[in-house]
């Protein structure tokens, strides 16, 4: 036995989408739909369309030509059974009514914008407005709200390009912060026994910020996923109100014309992930660091003859002419370098030097036992740990030479010694940012060291200078 749906979707094709009664002589148009032969000629003088003119079609508004009309008798049968049978056209759909006169609805008032009846046109209401059949008002919404859903889709594509968007920086965010950890917890698991307290700080600090922007690009998220459902929301309801009755159709169109309308995309607030400066990993470090600094001095005994040092044994300045110095075996004769006194053989020392604007220098650490006589070659397999300065480059001076990138210039350049870590680290205190770790295995005594560079013209006249200890400072104190 049929089912109802099946039985109704047949009633539904026997029926004039016009006059909403069984067909009668039915035609069928260019575009496959079928009308009384009576309506659609009807509709087509109510176009007041020419003969020969095309049309556009009730249903789907392609245009067809009333010459063209081509009789159905196949369908005119199937009717004349479905009539024998006692199927009646209303359990096609629900008729739909006028609430206060019980007439089908078959007209549209233009001004009120309403499906009226033919009593409601004579009314005092409606008589002197313009009036349309209700199917060709259905037809003109129907375009009308066709329309809406483009910008309506774009609106919604927009919203999905934008959430990609965002999940993308949300990624590259994260990616950022991985990254930035992963040097902060190098760099404190390097000096983790005096910095646990001040890492964990650090590493909050930076969650905290993690945790506040992800929480605006996720906000912006939700936001543009809300927008989204809202959307699809409304191209759904517009998609199936174009499939409705032409009553159902009309009925609030008004007020989904002007939600579609009025539908506006909101940007997502701008968030621009850029880690704060705090995260700098010597920032916060170089208090601790200054916790170790030792009273560096200058031995007289290793500077070249060209080298002047003051009376306190900080400050180092190069002379072109040679003073009349004896030549002992911890003298420099070739280059012009000076060591500095204190022995270092364990523990941690950190010390500050300022480079001020000289364009020649090298600094660092020295085992006790490099050649002081002829030529030298810095590296840590002939016994330097330095970086330097050179040809406006600057270098960490490994086997084959390491590139220090660095966006500001160093006036003042930190070093710090973990003899046990075997681990040499330079700083570049103007920015507080870390510039380059050497990694050995130390033995013997190691000495701070000052290469000061040649003049160059009236260029690198400037000395090196020991900074001061600061008063907090509690390191080891080196003989």
């Amino acid at each position: 036995m049929a089912s109802a749906p099946s039985i109704e979707k047949v009633l539904e094709e026997a029926t004039c989408s016009i006059c909403l009664e069984y067909l009668t002589k039915p035609v069928t148009t260019d575009c496959g739909h079928n009308f009384c032969r009576d309506c659609i000629i009807q509709y087509s003088e109510h176009r007041e369309l020419q003969s020969g003119t095309k049309i556009p079609c009730p249903q789907c508004r392609a245009p067809f030509q009333e010459w063209k009309l081509q009789p159905n008798r196949q369908l005119g049968n199937i009717v004349k059974n479905i009539k024998l049978l006692g199927l009646k056209s209303g359990n096609v759909q629900k008729e739909n009514l006028c609430e206060r006169h019980k007439e089908k609805l078959l007209l549209f008032c233009e001004e009120d914008r309403e499906a009226i009846c033919v009593v409601c046109r004579q009314s005092q209401t409606h008589h002197t407005h313009a009036v349309i059949s209700i199917q060709e008002a259905a037809q003109d919404y129907k375009v009308k709200l066709q329309e809406a859903l483009g910008p309506l889709r774009l609106e919604l594509e927009e919203a999905l390009e934008l959430t990609s968007e965002e999940e993308e920086k949300t990624t590259e965010w994260q990616e950022k912060v991985e990254n930035r950890r992963q040097l902060i917890m190098c760099e404190f698991k390097k000096l983790h026994q005096f910095l646990s307290e001040e890492e964990q700080l650090l590493l909050q600090r930076l969650a905290e910020e993690e945790m506040e922007t992800l929480q605006r690009l996720q906000d912006n998220i939700t936001k543009l996923s809300e927008q989204s459902a809202a959307l699809q929301q409304l191209i759904t309801e517009v998609e199936e109100k174009c499939q409705q009755p032409a009553a159902e159709l009309l009925k609030d169109v008004k007020s989904t014309l002007i939600r579609s309308e009025n539908v506006t995309l909101q940007d997502p607030e701008a968030v621009f992930p850029a880690l704060k400066n705090v995260y700098k990993i010597c920032l916060d470090m170089k208090e601790m660091l200054e916790r170790f600094t030792v009273d560096v001095t200058l031995d007289p005994d290793t500077a070249h003859p060209s080298l002047i040092l003051s009376e306190d044994q900080k400050t180092v300045t190069y002379e072109d002419k040679q003073q009349d110095l004896p030549d002992n075996i911890k003298r420099f004769d070739t280059y012009p370098i000076v060591l500095g006194f204190n022995k270092l053989t364990g523990g941690r020392h950190y010390w500050e030097v300022e480079v001020g604007d000289k364009t020649n220098w090298t600094l660092g650490v020295c085992t006790e036992s490099v050649t002081r006589k002829g030529k030298i070659y810095l590296s840590p397999e002939n016994g330097f740990w330095t970086v330097c300065l050179r040809y406006k480059e600057y270098k960490a001076l490994t086997s084959h030479l390491t590139p220090l990138s660095m966006s500001v210039r160093p006036s003042r350049v930190g070093i710090f010694l973990d003899y046990e870590a075997g681990e040499v680290s330079f700083y570049n205190v103007t920015d507080k940012s870390h510039l380059f770790t050497f990694t050995d295995t130390f033995s013997g005594t190691l000495h701070p060291y000052f290469y000061t560079g040649y003049k160059e013209g009236f260029r690198n006249t400037s000395p090196l200078i020991i900074c001061p200890v600061p008063a907090q400072a509690g390191g080891n104190l080196c003989s």
